[in-house]
């Protein structure tokens, strides 16, 4: 068996995994890349964030172009939909950004090794079905986990990658399903919900809980939910489904208290788990914990020597931007002593319309730690740059400490969220108080003074409320 030897490994070249091998070879590292999938990018840019966002934007525009141009006084005739130059464009923009990271491999000089990897204990790394299908094995002086993670289902349900599937194959849908059921009403469900209720499908969500996007500010939620339905997508709150199974006319779902749903397609978004089956953990002695991640230190360091895990497989928010700071971190660490993630100032976005984003503490977090917190917040429908836009659904809402007036957290539903909410992660990572952020200038007209606004509500001083 041939054998090849590195300073560093990475096993999985998604976000976390592609970004610490490139800042290791910046830093001098000999680095190998082990990834089975024959495209680099991982989940986020082959099967998630990428293609999800693709399809969000053009399932926007068709909507725009057959219900909301005619109030800016554009008349567009009959609207079709090509749903396959859709899908076309959304595996184009897919294929240019994994061709952008195999350049960026070579540009750094990190090898890429194709192949399930499966650790071997002592820095030695099995890898099978490598180009050629001939095994390989690398040698490492420190081994980097970031396979990231893999769809959840829950039990009573039959997936069949198809008619019952996960978000993957809601990514490729070749029709438009007359009714789309999605169980779960977290991030994924909505986004993908919003795609195919955007393009004429039916959209019923099912999630056990009673309400949506656990962990979001309840205002925000509850306005969301709101929003949602105004749109057309139905919900039933804390419905717990029992079972869904694929029937000579599409699927059935059941759920506790409610009759059979028949529909055309099941879409199960109930989270993701840690792909970490086949890895070897247990033979190389990586510990985990009850829910299947990886226990890690505080640098990363898994319970066996040299070897580091990051982004899905441990605890924590399963975002692609954690991932790649960690992948940062952890390998800066390696060489210069220091790497820091700041996990308080750390962004998420929800990419429906509006646009839900947010970063901090939430209202409700602030309370249930004990800290007493003062709140401001500024709907859209009084921002000029809004109006113009002829989108004044949601809100900013700022929550900062009593005491201090530090900033704790802060919360958007509404036009561009997921770019205002840059200055807000700046914000908190930098400390600022609700003052500093309402006294800095922001241009007129735009969405971000609807952030400066909520700051100054928060002692009571908003201009244009």
């Amino acid at each position: 068996m041939e054998t090849k030897s590195y300073d560093l490994a990475v096993i999985g070249a998604g976000p976390g995994g592609y970004v610490a091998a490139i800042r290791a070879a910046q830093l001098g590292l000999s680095v190998a890349c082990i990834e089975a999938e024959a495209a680099l990018g991982g989940t986020c840019l082959r099967v998630g964030c990428i293609p999800s966002k693709a399809l969000l934007e053009s399932s926007e525009k068709y909507e725009e172009a057959r219900h909301q141009l005619a109030v800016h006084g554009v008349i567009v005739g009959e609207v079709g939909l090509d749903l396959a130059a859709m899908m076309r464009r959304k595996e184009k923009v897919v294929a240019m950004l994994t061709r952008g990271i195999a350049s960026l491999f070579k540009k750094n000089g990190i090898a890429t090794i194709r192949g399930r990897a499966t650790l071997l204990g002592g820095g030695r790394i099995a890898v099978a079905g490598t180009d050629g299908g001939r095994e390989l094995e690398v040698t490492a002086a420190r081994i980097v986990l970031a396979p990231g993670s893999v769809p959840s289902t829950i039990p009573g349900i039959a997936l069949d990658g198809d008619c019952i599937g996960t978000s993957t194959e809601a990514l490729a849908y070749s029709e438009v399903p007359a009714h789309l059921v999605v169980i779960g009403a977290g991030v994924i469900g909505l986004e993908l919900g919003s795609v195919w209720r955007r393009l004429g499908a039916q959209v019923t969500v099912l999630e056990y809980l009673p309400r949506i996007l656990p962990g979001t500010d309840d205002q925000i939620a509850e306005e969301a939910l709101r929003l949602f339905q105004k749109q057309g997508i139905a919900f039933h709150l804390g419905a717990r489904v029992t079972g869904a199974r694929a029937d000579g006319r599409g699927a059935v779902v059941e759920a506790e208290g409610m009759a059979p749903l028949q529909c055309d397609r099941v879409l199960v978004a109930v989270g993701r788990a840690p792909n970490t089956a086949g890895l070897g953990l247990e033979a190389a002695g990586v510990a985990v914990d009850r829910r299947g991640l990886i226990a890690v230190d505080a640098q990363y360091a898994t319970s066996a020597p040299g070897v580091y895990a990051i982004g899905d497989v441990i605890a924590g928010p399963m975002l692609a931007h954690r991932a790649g700071e960690e992948g940062i971190a952890c390998v800066e660490r390696f060489v210069t002593g220091y790497g820091h993630v700041s996990y308080d100032a750390l962004p998420a976005v929800v990419y429906t319309h509006p646009e839900i984003a947010a970063v901090g503490k939430t209202e409700q977090q602030a309370a249930a730690a004990g800290i007493a917190c003062r709140v401001g917040t500024f709907p859209f429908r009084g921002n000029g740059r809004a109006r113009t836009l002829e989108q004044v659904d949601g809100l900013v809402k700022v929550v900062a400490d009593a005491r201090t007036d530090r900033i704790l957290g802060i919360h958007i539903l509404g036009p561009r969220a997921g770019d205002m909410i840059a200055e807000a992660a700046v914000a908190v990572e930098l400390a600022a108080s609700s003052e500093d952020l309402a006294r800095a200038v922001h241009a007129h007209p735009t969405l971000a003074e609807a952030l400066k606004e909520a700051a100054l509500a928060v002692d009571g001083r908003a201009i244009h409320a």
